[in-house]
C-alpha cells in the first residue's frame, strides 16, 4: 500500500541538503514523461515536449546518466523526446533501449502480446460509442484513458474494463491519472526497470545517487526501488498525497528547475 507518515517538502526548498548528498558522487536521473516532462493534457498525443525542456534534458545528459521511464511505447516516447545517448524504458518498463540502441524486452511480456492485442480489440469495440474514451495499445499493456469522458459515461468505461478483464486471469488493472492500465500479471514495473538500468550502469550505493521524478501512481514502484540508493520526487499539486517519494514539486516547470539545479552542481557545470 502506498503511504506516507510525514508532510512532503518541496525539493527546491532543500537544494543545499541535496547538493551535500550528491557531492563527489555519480548521479543518475530518471524521469517519467507525461505530467513530469510535459503537463497533463486531454489526449495522449497532445503531450509535446517543449523546446526548453528538451534543451535542459540534453544538457543534463552531457553530465549524468539519464533515463526516460514511461507508460508509452518505446517508439512513441523516443519520437517525442528525441534525445540521443540516454536510456528509454517504455510500456511501464517492459521494454528498455540503452544509449547504444540495444533493446531489452521482458520475455514473459512477449509471450502475452497476443492476449494484449485481443483485449485492445475488445475494449475498442465495447467503448467506441463512449465520447472521449481513448483505448491506447501500448505494446505490452493497454491504457484506457477517460480524462475526456463525461462523468455520466464513466461507469460504462469502468464496467467494460472490469467485465472484459474477468476473461483473462493473466492480466490485471492498475489505476493511473484518469486511466486504467491493463497489464500482464508479471513481477515487473517501472521500479524493476530502474533496477535493471542501474545494474547495467554498475550502480554502487556507496558512491552513487539516483533520482526519480514522476507524477503517477505507476511511478510509486520506482520511488520504492530507490530506498537507500537515492530519492524520489513526486510531481503533484497536493503535497499531502500518499506516496513513497521523499520530496515533491508542483509541476513540470518546477521539474525543469530541479534539472537545472543538477546541471549547476560541482563537476557538472564546470566539466
Amino acid at each position: 500500500m502506498v503511504s506516507t507518515k510525514k508532510r512532503l517538502i518541496n525539493f527546491l526548498d532543500r537544494k543545499e541538503k541535496i547538493a551535500a548528498k550528491i557531492k563527489n558522487r555519480r548521479l543518475f536521473v530518471f524521469l517519467d514523461y507525461d505530467g513530469t516532462c510535459t503537463p497533463i493534457v486531454g489526449a495522449p498525443q497532445e503531450a509535446v515536449l517543449s523546446a526548453t525542456m528538451r534543451a535542459t534534458i540534453q544538457k543534463l545528459a552531457r553530465h549524468y546518466a539519464i533515463g526516460i521511464v514511461s507508460g508509452r511505447t518505446i517508439e512513441d516516447v523516443r519520437s517525442k523526446v528525441r534525445i540521443d545517448n540516454i536510456f528509454y524504458a517504455g510500456s511501464h518498463g517492459f521494454e528498455i533501449v540503452d544509449p547504444a540502441g540495444n533493446v531489452l524486452i521482458n520475455k514473459d511480456a512477449i509471450r502475452i502480446r497476443s492476449t494484449i492485442d485481443e483485449v485492445h480489440r475488445k475494449l475498442e469495440e465495447r467503448l467506441k460509442q463512449v465520447p472521449g474514451a481513448t483505448i491506447e495499445h501500448v505494446k505490452f499493456t493497454v491504457s484506457v484513458h477517460y480524462r475526456q469522458v463525461a462523468p455520466h459515461d464513466f461507469p460504462q468505461v469502468k464496467a467494460a474494463v472490469r467485465e472484459i478483464l474477468k476473461e483473462y486471469s493473466d492480466l490485471r488493472t492498475i489505476m493511473g491519472k484518469k486511466v486504467f492500465v491493463i497489464r500482464p500479471k508479471i513481477n515487473w514495473d517501472k521500479g524493476k526497470a530502474v533496477d535493471l538500468i542501474l545494474k547495467l550502469l554498475k550502480f554502487n550505493k556507496k558512491r552513487d545517487f539516483a533520482i526519480y521524478v514522476g507524477d503517477d501512481l505507476t511511478d510509486e514502484d520506482a520511488f520504492r526501488s530507490l530506498r537507500g540508493r537515492g530519492a524520489g520526487i513526486l510531481v503533484a499539486k497536493e503535497k499531502n498525497r500518499p506516496t513513497k517519494a521523499n520530496y515533491f514539486v508542483h509541476d513540470p516547470d518546477e521539474v525543469k528547475k530541479v534539472l537545472e539545479f543538477f546541471i549547476r552542481q560541482d563537476g557538472a557545470a564546470n566539466s
